[in-house]
């Protein structure tokens, strides 16, 4: 896609009609209580509208309406190539309205239009697509049995689905939540993120225009406790997924075992290593892999590379070249095609990043914030013990540690309550394959930075989740429930029915 220059990306924005009400039963709709929440821009402060803030009646309401509309099989029952058809078209619509869609996001969420425009959008289309694709082809199961039996293993849809979705990628994950849900047959309640809610209203518009029944797809904004927690604990909500901190994720957990027992899906943080040892080959190759997993979205990803943990021979000269790349990564307006660092999505998170900031006692790069924006920040740290190593910060600060061996350099990325995604660097390919095994967590790159892509599934060990995965076609699992059906063929049978 083409970037635009600042001054068209500013006349889109002023010419937007951005969405206010929730999205329920096809339509939009005020809050039952009349009640409305303000959402800015992050990059400015400044309002850019007043959205309905939904509560437990609210999410009641949708509840009630995707039950309506998974019972009666509009979308449920639905031939699999009616599903992707209509899914297909809602790929198309999106594309026709990308750019309107990355300005809003940008708007909302302080990221800049360069990676909403060259990133989210197209792996949002991208996402949606290949599992609209999948529902016509992924096949049930013959078990083996005795030529007197037949027992088929059959998917079936697991019912109403609570989404609550976080704010850093709120296409992106919504696309990664609904993608699957609805291709399974499901029908869904989302909770965007309070603070990014704009896109996935627009989109459940854009999903009705497409022939998605009223029902299937509901859009519940609003607070944490007034309407993510009321999805946790409805009776009449099959499954819950989620996307978020680990601590709000611990909550679901709760929230599933005071009600109805519900599954629930975790996706939650991460503290991810990216280990360089003495052999690595081309260093300025590494150090552009390790800023890019670092500062991309503004450090504001669960993936994120935020621990550096490089072998003493290597650690000057890899500095060096990291400070080479950090230069392009300049922080300014958002909607500037070539700002590559936007604002933190809200004042209370940069207020956050601020308080890691005075805790860094050797900042050998950056360190500097402004009214809402973070320089890229590079830290070296005594070892693996200080709070910059421990805790997910969620902005742009990369955090250094030397080690002097590989088997050091494992331990440290073990040492951790988080095993989302881990990076090796290294020339040997045993030690590669070895040290990829020995490291525990959900995605491991072998000199790169990366998540896979949508082929390969998503998510952590320990305390990143657990439940199930996004991304591939492990993620239809997690919204279906398994099925057999046992057929007694024998001779036996038929007496007994005589």
């Amino acid at each position: 896609m083409t970037l635009l220059t600042q001054d068209e990306y500013d006349s889109i924005a002023a010419g937007l009609t951005l969405p206010t009400g929730a999205f329920i039963d096809g339509a939009y709709r005020p809050a039952i209580s009349g009640q409305s929440f303000t959402t800015v821009n992050p990059a400015t402060n400044k309002k850019l509208a007043n959205i309905a803030a939904c509560g437990v009646a609210d999410v009641d309401f949708a509840v009630e309406k995707a039950r309506e509309a998974f019972e009666d099989g509009r979308w449920s029952r639905l031939h699999p190539s009616e599903r992707k058809n209509v899914l297909i078209r809602l790929t198309k619509l999106i594309t026709r309205n990308a750019r309107e869609l990355a300005v809003m996001e940008s708007l909302d969420s302080g990221k800049t239009i360069f990676d909403c425009e060259t990133v989210d959008l197209p792996e949002t289309i991208h996402c949606l697509k290949w599992h609209a694709e999948a529902i016509d082809k992924i096949y049930d199961q013959v078990s083996p049995a005795s030529d007197d039996h037949i027992a088929l293993v059959v998917r079936e849809p697991i019912g109403v689905v609570g989404l609550v979705l976080p704010w850093n990628f709120p296409l992106l994950m919504l696309a990664w939540k609904i993608g699957p849900a609805l291709a399974a047959g499901c029908s869904v309640v989302v909770k965007p993120a309070e603070e990014t809610s704009l896109t996935a209203l627009r989109l459940a518009e854009l999903a009705m225009e497409a022939g998605l029944p009223r029902g299937v797809l509901n859009i519940v904004p609003g607070a944490g406790a007034e309407v993510g927690e009321p999805i946790g604990r409805h009776m009449d909500i099959d499954m819950v997924s989620f996307t978020g901190s680990t601590v709000t994720g611990k909550r679901f957990l709760s929230y599933s075992a005071e009600s109805n027992a519900k599954e629930v899906v975790l996706e939650m943080g991460g503290k991810n290593p990216a280990i360089v040892m003495e052999d690595a080959e081309n260093l300025d190759r590494v150090a552009a892999h390790i800023v890019n997993g670092a500062f991309w979205n503004m450090g504001e990803n669960c993936s994120a590379t935020s621990r550096l943990i490089v072998h003493k021979a290597v650690k000057a000269e890899l500095l060096d070249r990291i400070a080479h790349h950090v230069k392009q990564w300049n922080v300014g307006e958002p909607l500037n095609p070539e700002t590559r660092l936007g604002a933190m999505v809200s004042e209370a998170h940069f207020d956050k990043i601020c308080g890691y900031l005075d805790q860094a006692e050797n900042v050998v790069i950056g360190g500097k914030a402004d009214n809402g924006f973070v320089e890229a920040t590079v830290v070296e740290l005594p070892g693996n013990d200080a709070i910059l190593a421990r805790d997910e910060i969620f902005g742009p600060i990369l955090s250094v540690i030397t080690v002097s061996s590989f088997d050091e350099a494992i331990k440290i990325a073990n040492d951790t309550e988080y095993g989302l995604c881990a990076s090796i660097f290294t020339a040997n390919a045993k030690r590669a394959i070895r040290g990829a095994r020995m490291i525990r967590a959900g995605t491991v790159t072998v000199n790169s930075f990366g998540e896979g892509d949508i082929t390969t599934p998503f998510g952590g060990y320990k305390q990143s989740g657990f439940g199930g995965r996004d991304n591939s076609i492990h993620a239809h699992d997690q919204y279906t429930q398994l099925k057999t059906i046992w057929v007694d063929l024998s001779d036996d049978a038929d007496e007994a029915v005589d």
